[in-house]
Order: C-alpha cells, then sequence, then structure tokens
C-alpha cells in the first residue's frame, strides 16, 4: 500500500486548533476575566477629619441602600482602629430626685429598646448615652441626648424614639427591672470599658453614610462602635458640664411613673389656668397652682388637705401628685370645705365620709389609686367612686327591768340579820 498523505487544508486545520487549545487556557490564566462585583464594594463614602476649631455636625441617621449581606461584608471590610481606646471616666448623676428619676427611665428605655434584653449590650448603649452626654455635639441631658430627634419621624438619634416602638411593644417587668439595674450602674459611676469614647453605633447588617467620618473601635455581638476622628473623638474632646435639668418625655409616661407624674402636672397646670381664669382668679397667672395647703399626718406620709376654692374636680389628681412630689408611699386626703378637713389622725367615721377625694400610693406594693367622693362629685366610672361610709346613730343599751321576786320563806339569805323563823309542828 502507498502512503496517502493528508490535504493541505487539513493541515492547516489541525494546526490552528492546536495553537488555539494552548494558547486560550495560557490567556485565561495570565488574564482572568473581569467579574462584576457585588454593590457594596463600589460605595465609596465620604471621610472627612473634622479639625478642632470647628464642632462637628451630628448627621441624621441615613442608611446606605444596601441588602443586609452586602451591607455586612462591607462592615467586614472596614478596619478596626489601631489608635489606644481608653476607658471613659466615671459619670456620677448630681441632680434632685425626680430629675434622676426622670434620667434613670430615659436611660433604661434607651438601653433596652436599642439593645434588647441584653446586658452587655445594654451596658455598651448606657456608655454611648454618657458620653455623647459629655460630648458639646450632643444635648447635655440624659433624656435630651436618648430622645434627640424624637419630632420627627425620620432622622432622630436613637431610631426607637420616632419609629413608635413604644406604643409597639412593651416589655415585661423583669426586662424593665434589669434596664433600670443597667441605667442605676451607670448613673452611679459604672464604666463599660470596651467602647471606650464611642459616640456612634450601629447593627452589622446596615451601614449609615456618618460611618466613613469615625473610626470603628469595637464590635459587641451584632453592633459596632466608632468615635470621631481627629482631636474630637480624644479624651479632652468630652469636656462638657452636663445639666441635671431633665425634660419631661410624655411617651414614656406608660413605663415611668416619674414621667407619668410629670406629665399630669404639666397637664393640670394648663387647667388649673384655665379654672383660674373662668372663676377670674388670675391675671395671667395660674393662682391655683401656687401651693396647697398641707398638714403632715402623724406618720409624715399622710396629708389632709383642704382643695383650693373652685378647682375642677379633674384637677384633683394633679393637685394630689404635686404635693406627694417624690414620696414613695404617700396617703392623700382632701376635703372641698375647709372647716371639715381635720387636723389629726386617725380619721372618724363622720370625717371619712365628708372626704371629696383621696389617692394612695405605695410604689414597693404598685399600688397607684385615686377616688372621689361620688356623692359630691359624679364619676362616669363607678371604680372611681369612694365607698359611701354608712354612720349608725348608737342606740342606748336597754337595761334590764325589776321584776317583783316572791320571797320564799324559811331561806336564808346573805345580809339578813336573823335567821328567819322555822314552823314547828304544833303539840297533840
Amino acid at each position: 500500500m502507498s502512503d496517502a498523505r493528508s490535504p493541505t487544508w487539513l493541515r492547516a486545520v489541525l494546526s490552528a486548533t492546536a495553537l488555539i487549545a494552548v494558547a486560550v487556557p495560557a490567556l485565561v490564566v495570565t488574564h482572568p476575566p473581569v467579574i462584576p462585583q457585588p454593590a457594596h464594594t463600589r460605595v465609596v463614602l465620604q471621610r472627612r477629619v473634622v479639625p478642632p476649631a470647628e464642632l462637628p455636625p451630628v448627621e441624621p441617621v441615613e442608611f446606605v441602600d444596601l441588602s443586609p449581606e452586602d451591607a455586612k461584608a462591607f462592615n467586614a471590610g472596614v478596619p478596626f482602629s489601631a489608635l489606644p481606646n481608653p476607658a471613659a471616666r466615671p459619670f456620677r448623676f448630681v441632680g434632685s430626685e425626680e430629675d434622676r428619676a426622670r434620667a434613670l427611665d430615659c436611660m433604661a428605655a434607651g438601653v433596652l429598646y436599642e439593645a434588647g434584653d441584653d446586658a452587655e449590650g445594654e451596658r455598651a448603649v448606657a456608655q454611648v448615652v454618657l458620653n455623647r452626654l459629655r460630648h458639646p455635639a450632643f444635648p447635655k441631658t440624659v433624656c435630651g441626648v436618648i430622645f434627640e430627634g424624637q419630632e420627627r419621624s425620620t432622622g432622630c438619634q436613637f431610631s426607637f424614639s420616632c419609629d413608635h416602638a413604644l406604643t409597639r411593644w412593651a416589655p415585661t417587668a423583669e426586662a424593665w427591672r434589669r434596664a433600670r439595674d443597667v441605667a442605676t450602674l451607670a448613673l452611679d459611676g459604672s464604666v463599660y470599658k470596651p467602647v471606650g469614647y464611642a459616640t456612634h453605633y450601629h447593627t452589622d447588617w446596615v451601614v449609615p453614610y456618618w460611618q466613613a467620618s469615625l473610626d470603628k473601635v469595637v464590635a459587641v455581638h451584632s453592633h459596632l462602635f466608632f468615635r470621631w476622628t481627629g482631636w474630637w473623638g480624644t479624651p479632652p474632646a468630652f469636656n462638657r458640664a452636663v445639666s441635671s435639668a431633665e425634660p419631661v418625655i410624655a411617651q414614656l409616661a406608660p413605663l415611668s411613673d416619674a414621667h407619668k407624674t410629670a406629665v399630669a402636672l404639666a397637664d393640670a397646670d394648663a387647667a388649673l389656668f384655665e379654672a383660674s381664669a373662668a372663676l377670674g382668679l388670675v391675671d395671667g397667672e395660674p393662682a391655683l397652682t401656687e401651693g396647697v395647703p398641707v398638714t403632715g399626718g402623724a406618720d409624715g406620709d399622710s396629708l389632709l388637705v383642704t382643695l383650693p376654692a373652685g378647682a375642677a374636680p379633674g384637677t384633683y389628681p394633679a393637685l394630689a401628685l404635686r404635693a406627694c412630689g417624690a414620696r414613695a408611699v404617700c396617703k392623700y386626703s382632701a376635703w372641698a370645705d375647709a372647716a371639715a378637713t381635720p387636723t389629726s389622725l386617725p380619721l372618724a367615721p363622720e370625717q371619712v365620709a365628708t372626704m371629696t377625694f383621696s389617692y394612695y400610693r405605695d410604689r414597693d406594693a404598685g399600688i397607684d389609686k385615686m377616688l372621689w367622693n361620688c356623692a359630691q362629685t359624679k364619676r362616669v366610672e363607678r371604680r372611681e367612686c369612694m365607698k359611701q361610709q354608712v354612720l349608725l346613730t348608737a342606740m342606748p343599751v336597754p337595761k334590764p327591768v325589776a321584776k317583783d321576786v316572791e320571797v320564799l320563806g324559811g331561806v336564808r339569805r346573805k345580809g339578813d340579820a336573823t335567821p328567819a323563823p322555822v314552823a314547828t309542828p304544833s303539840a297533840r
């Protein structure tokens, strides 16, 4: 058989195929293809270090439009600061009992609604609140810091204060107690050292726009904590004197006795002003709010009060709260008629029957009850009425009526001078 040689065109095709088989893999190795990256890798946040001569702005909380997965990947790529992270100085609240009570409940709400029922997370949030309190860029009261921007539907500094979380979810009594314990420790000098002088934080599934202008200092569970870059993040910047004049937060009233009382007093001021003006008792000033005549009872917690003339029944609760003040236990009893107001305890039944209004508070026992005398003031809710006192006139006890007693002969009685004669039979 003779050799059959391949055609020229076939040899060309085979050579080209071999060349492609070698060249293409080599090209892929040396020049990898450009694969589109997730959106988070293209996010560029503006970074600016604020000089000491300029107070850093507190930006509204606005987030980059990223999915939770992309946000977590982005946050994981942000390195922690390598600069020192000193612990903050202890803070101790100095102020009146009323201001402290309001500050404590604001702090408790802040740590619970921001960190959940997690002791370590709550302590971290409490430290951020105290850091902000001392920094000139933020409000100078505890309640002011936590509820900054609450009047806006968006842009508040702590989201729970403007997203209606307080009306959508109520904590259990035990969770609220633990949050108040954390708040008490924070206001009494406890320091959560890991967050240092951090003034900002966010969960790891979001990316706020302000993040680039701050240094990431620590992660506590799913929260990342940040402080300002440059001088404004150093201890000397936290030099502002704080105020103890804590504001009243109306939306905390369902949770906090301190804020509920203050809200009631504020409402009463308005009601008393209107009542005074209607009665012609004032000239632009609420005269009925200047004070309530109070007599202390024997135990110091009982108040015997004459109500101001012309005060509307709806204002009685506010007058009671004003008189009781911060007492943990208060027994407030009020009469509309000054002549009927007792001056000492205990009360006689007729004094109780003429009482116009009563208020009893015992915070440890969870008692907070107000009652009206519905014989004097009609109430829609019967449970708001005092029990009527039924006074019974004492009836004289009848004396036993003496009856004639037949004297039996032959019976000697005590006191007889001589023995009774004894009959003897006659002789037969």
